[in-house]
């Protein structure tokens, strides 16, 4: 099961190469065919703002995977073993708290953006907003997986470290990838 969660965020990452390298290709050419030439595609200006949007809620699951975003570290590294298990229990709670109302949000607005369309494009407005879902349901379904080790006693030294800020060897980081 994790080999198979491993091969799904790699090819997230992958995804993720692929439509900064589309945008920033897009973005390239139409400022040289406005400049160069006085025209310019509509599309890709289109396209390249919902790929940025893509890019930015999926790059959030990817990076909260790897603990990859800003915590408070200086406060955790204050406290003990128990004392950061309980901050990375509540601070689990507050993520899975939110992710289930973007989450919910977004259901409840499928309706609505299924039924409007891209000015340019004219492909439904729920590929760029429905995006909530995935972001959504993949920070819940992260935060509940570590919520439940924490709570079950499964969760790693290592992972307590991580949440705390602690720097990791260079062994550490390359078991990692």
């Amino acid at each position: 099961m994790q080999k198979t969660i491993d091969i799904f965020f790699k090819f997230l990452e992958w995804l993720l190469i692929f439509m900064l390298s589309v945008m920033a290709i897009m973005v390239f050419t139409n400022v040289v065919l406005r400049y160069a030439f006085n025209s310019g595609m509509s599309v890709s200006e289109e396209l390249s703002r919902y790929f940025f949007v893509w890019l930015s809620f999926i790059g959030a699951v990817v990076a909260f995977r790897e603990h990859g975003h800003l915590g408070v570290e200086s406060v955790v590294a204050l406290f003990g073993r128990k004392g950061r298990l309980i901050c990375m229990i509540v601070s689990n709670i507050i993520i899975l708290a939110c992710s289930l109302i973007f989450f919910w949000g977004t259901w409840q607005q499928y309706d609505i953006n299924a039924s409007m369309t891209a000015p340019v494009t004219g492909i439904s407005m729920i590929w760029v907003y429905g995006v909530g879902l995935f972001s959504g349901g993949g920070l819940a379904l992260i935060s509940l997986e570590r919520l439940v080790r924490c709570l079950t006693g499964r969760v790693t030294e290592e992972e307590i470290r991580i949440f705390a800020g602690e720097n990791m060897t260079i062994e550490q980081l390359a078991e990692r990838t």
